[in-house]
């Protein structure tokens, strides 16, 4: 993982020691989902998807090229992944499946995230013994993993290249991030044809998260030059590309581009982490029931006003992004998002002020928060 290369929040490029970590197989491109045989070779498979995944033709597909190697489907996977039903779930996963060589999960944010959590096995085979690290947010060592295998089917995620896991426990009214060595994917495989499938929403969502990761990744306490140059390139991908893919949706050359653009982020803030925009975003959706990529993203005009002029090598990268200056970025930021008809004011979303002020001082403090440039060191 990044490591130290920016403490401060500065320049990363004045003679720190930086390190820029993922060891993810990647392979993109229309088409690319054949190259799961090679990936898998003679590994047999658990397919990991969601409940629409048999009308799209998912299934069917995956069968066809895995053959008899897939032992069987795990088709039940909801959004926003809750402990109460990943509980059973990875019960019923190492029962019935733990002669399987590896999960291959197809779906969005949701899927891939359950996936990463059905492919370690719990300590002493007791899932509560995983929710007790979650809790003290320590890492554990799996008796037992199952290589994992990520085919992304919305552009925006991220997850396809990390190794973080967001897993929500409604009744105790918290949010965990899994995060082991063992989580990290062993391949990633992106083919833009997937997201094809994706409804209006679904799609605007997903590539307001991709925006995120990238902005995120930049101001950010572990930036380094490379999670820089992902990150510049993802925001500006995005920002020219999802107004025209939401117009024109059938487009195959803006799916493939909104794809590479998610790829990208994922890869800038699987160094990184995110930071303030996301820290602010998990109560909104836990309290609120805001979708992740909204979420997530209708802050960023003030997230990056907060940002700008904390530090002149973060502000030089964050110009990169605009074709406007800084100064008039979070403006230009606020009427990029109008023009796809979503608000960037709290009490649009039933938030108070008085609220808003208290999730953002709360996020500061978080995990997540700390990351930000503009936050006090922890």
């Amino acid at each position: 993982m990044a490591s130290g290369g920016d403490t401060t929040g500065g320049d990363t490029t004045g003679g720190e020691t930086w390190t820029f970590h993922n060891p993810v197989r990647v392979t993109f491109g229309a088409g690319s989902l054949a190259k799961l045989a090679a990936v898998l070779g003679e590994r047999t498979a658990v397919l990991v998807t969601l409940p629409e995944a048999a009308g799209f033709g998912w299934v069917d597909r995956i069968r066809a090229i895995v053959g008899t190697r897939l032992l069987g489907v795990i088709d039940s996977i909801a959004p926003n992944p809750d402990l109460a039903d990943l509980a059973p779930l990875h019960e019923r996963f190492w029962r019935d499946h733990a002669s399987a060589d590896a999960i291959v999960a197809v779906g969005g944010g949701s899927v891939l995230d359950s996936a990463k959590v059905l492919c370690v096995e719990a300590p002493d085979a007791d899932f509560s013994r995983i929710v007790q690290a979650l809790a003290a947010g320590k890492p554990f060592v799996p008796p037992r993993v199952k290589a994992l295998v990520t085919v992304p089917t919305t552009a925006g995620t991220g997850s396809e290249v990390t190794p973080w896991a967001t897993v929500w426990d409604r009744a105790g009214d918290r949010k965990y991030s899994l995060h082991l060595r063992e989580t990290w994917p062993e391949a990633a495989i992106v083919d833009p044809e997937f997201s094809g499938s994706a409804p209006p929403a679904v799609t605007l969502q997903s590539g307001l998260d991709a925006l995120s990761h990238s902005l995120e990744a930049i101001w950010n306490r572990n930036a380094n030059p490379v999670s820089d140059a992902l990150a510049v390139t993802a925001a500006r991908r995005m920002l020219d590309t999802l107004p025209d893919l939401m117009a024109h949706p059938g487009n195959r050359a803006l799916r493939e581009s909104a794809a590479l653009a998610a790829l990208e982020a994922g890869l800038a803030f699987s160094n990184t982490r995110t930071a303030l925009a996301h820290s602010i975003s998990y109560p909104l959706t836990l309290h609120h029931g805001l979708p992740h990529g909204i979420a997530c993203s209708f802050t960023l005009p003030q997230v990056l006003e907060r940002a700008a002029g904390r530090s002149s090598g973060r502000d030089e990268v964050l110009a990169r992004v605009f074709d406007v200056p800084l100064a008039k970025a979070p403006d230009a930021l606020r009427e990029w998002f109008g023009s796809l008809g979503v608000s960037t004011r709290f009490e649009d979303y039933g938030v108070t002020e008085a609220e808003s002020k208290e999730l953002i001082e709360s996020a500061l403090a978080g995990p997540r928060g700390r990351n930000f440039i503009a936050a006090a060191p922890g």
